[in-house]
């Protein structure tokens, strides 16, 4: 039975936000954790991105809250990247428009007392990356003694990047008497480990099996024989500008985010933004504002930089390449398909890539086939040094599934190899001396 936010007794002044912002009905992961949150259990909340995990907890935590007090944050919200501290503070800052709360969010890549500046006049709410709270904690301008929740949001990415040490520091530091509220696409072992290290006692609530893609998401898959190819394709794919109106291009590196760039900039209409590690902070935060706001086309970029991107309307995910972290995939395609809205996922699959995709259709629980090449798409010649790597890469998948596996390029022992190496060496020698002595 579907319920409102009314029914979910929604705070009066977060009810007229939402009403101003366009919320209507609440989604099913925020149908059952509202009230599992007001009634003051701990929670683990299992919900891929675009799911609408953000306001699952930040509508109840709010209620509670009513009103400004003190000086000290009561409710933290630990999560793993700037951009999604930033985009989590935005959502305060929504809910909050007919509110007297008050909220900061912190998070590392500038100097910690701008942010010491924020918390000076007293805060309600903290959003903050481990490390910067952990910054402002030691520097003594962040006192905890006052804290009820404590939020742990994308806490699988969180593992991915290694905060675990920081999370341990902060769950020194905070009052053991709160409510624990943790949130992740998936419901790996450790994650079970870090929710019963954490919680204690908890509730488990999943909007979906673990691991299970947004069902508005449509997943399609092109078999591409090497990278020029690939990039033949993703220009083919933009030529369309009124369906591929807003996409985000997944890639490995920075390297290959760099060349797709070029490619796309070059042959392609409408703004291009580039997104990955060594991009300063400002660059990388505008662009994803700027790509949001609809100003910029297509955004390529990392899987690291693209954390904490919340745009409602992005018609499509390309991934360029598939992820070394095949739950990865599940956060790409989350990125589309957000807010209610419907949008598609293509993967780009080269011949090594073939054992890789098999294995995230294992996690996703569905088989997805692996296209042709449109009509129209220029097939190119692999280069040798690629078609090297691919076979490499091919011979490493056979020896992980088969070990007795020797391998295409596997050298041969020759018995006799050493022994014809040291006559072919005093041969030469032995030439080399004779020279000599007619000389």
């Amino acid at each position: 039975m579907k319920r409102t936010f009314e029914e979910l007794k929604i705070a009066k002044s977060i009810l007229k936000a939402l009403n101003e912002i366009g919320f209507v009905e609440p989604t099913p992961i925020q149908q059952q954790a509202i009230p599992k949150i007001n009634s003051g259990v701990n929670i683990v909340g299992v919900a891929q991105t675009g799911t609408g995990k953000t306001a699952a907890y930040l509508l109840p935590l709010l209620t509670k809250l009513r009103k400004p007090e003190g000086v000290d944050p009561r409710v933290v919200i630990i999560v793993p990247t700037r951009e999604l501290a930033i985009q989590v503070g935005e959502d305060i800052a929504e809910f909050t428009a007919f509110s007297e709360l008050r909220h900061a969010a912190v998070f590392g890549g500038i100097g910690w007392t701008k942010h010491a500046a924020l918390l000076e006049p007293g805060i309600d709410i903290l959003v903050a990356t481990p490390g910067r709270m952990w910054d402002l904690y030691q520097a003594g301008v962040l006192k905890l003694k006052k804290v009820k929740y404590l939020v742990i949001d994308e806490a699988d990415r969180m593992l991915d990047l290694g905060f675990l040490p920081q999370l341990k520091q902060i769950q020194e530091i905070i009052p053991s008497k709160r409510q624990n509220l943790l949130f992740s696409a998936t419901f790996s072992e450790n994650i079970e480990k870090l929710s019963e290290e954490f919680l204690d006692y908890y509730e488990k609530l999943e909007v979906a099996p673990s691991a299970t893609p947004v069902e508005r998401v449509t997943q399609i898959a092109y078999r591409v024989p090497n990278y020029r190819t690939k990039l033949n394709l993703i220009e083919n794919l933009l030529k369309d500008e009124e369906k591929f109106y807003r996409v985000v291009i997944f890639v490995k590196t920075k390297e290959h985010a760099e060349g797709v760039f070029k490619v796309v900039q070059r042959k392609t209409e409408g703004e291009i933004r580039i997104l990955h590690s060594n991009k300063g902070q400002n660059a990388r935060i505008n662009s994803i504002q700027a790509f949001k706001s609809g100003d910029v086309r297509v955004l390529i970029t990392t899987d690291v930089s693209a954390r904490g991107m919340d745009v409602s309307k992005v018609s499509h995910v390309i991934n360029f390449d598939i992820p070394n972290d095949y739950e990865d995939y599940i956060h790409r395609i989350g990125r589309t398909a957000r807010a209610g809205n419907r949008g598609d996922a293509i993967t780009l699959v080269d011949p090594s890539d073939e054992w890789h995709w098999q294995k995230i259709e294992k996690l996703i629980r569905m088989e997805i086939e692996l296209l042709d090449l449109p009509k129209g798409v220029e097939v190119l010649e692999t280069e040798f040094k690629e078609s090297q790597q691919q076979l490499r890469e091919i011979d490493r998948q056979k020896k992980i599934d088969d070990p007795t596996y020797k391998g295409a390029f596997h050298k041969k022992k020759n018995k006799f190899s050493s022994k014809r190496s040291f006559e072919d060496k005093f041969a030469r020698t032995k030439a080399r001396q004779k020279r000599k002595k007619r000389r």
